[in-house]
């Protein structure tokens, strides 16, 4: 558990660094903003695992790819406090402000490597054992 609240805290600011400093730094324009998509979905698993540690990995992934999904979706729903409420940075770094399915792309990146490096998550059992 508390290997995943440390990834889960240095992915938080690592996406944050790269929302504020990316471009000053020279990163092309597309990095800053998939990428910041990638570890926003990365925080998600990891947020997820966290809450729901007994679960298998894959659980863990489809629960968070359909958090991510349905944010992405939640996207094409405007109302004027809503629109209000992306302009500001938390509702920005939340939820967003334009729907992409290139970003349900870069969700699902985020997803499977989160899932692929998470250090807490119990083995796969085989179906067949060994006599």
């Amino acid at each position: 558990m508390r290997k995943r609240l440390a990834i889960c805290a240095a992915i938080i600011l690592a996406g944050l660094s790269l929302r504020a400093f990316g471009l000053a730094l020279g990163l092309p324009a597309v990095v800053v903003k998939y990428g910041g998509s990638i570890l926003w979905a990365a925080m998600v698993y990891f947020i997820v695992a966290l809450s729901r540690g007994d679960r298998p990995r894959w659980r863990n992934a489809v629960a968070a790819m359909s958090i991510a999904i349905a944010v992405e979706a939640f996207r094409l729903y405007h109302t004027p406090w809503l629109d209000a409420f992306r302009l500001t940075l938390p509702g920005a770094l939340l939820l967003g402000r334009i729907f992409s399915a290139w970003n349900i792309l870069a969700d699902a990146t985020g997803v499977a490597l989160a899932t692929a490096c998470d250090p807490g998550a119990r083995p796969a059992q085989s179906r067949w054992r060994r006599a």
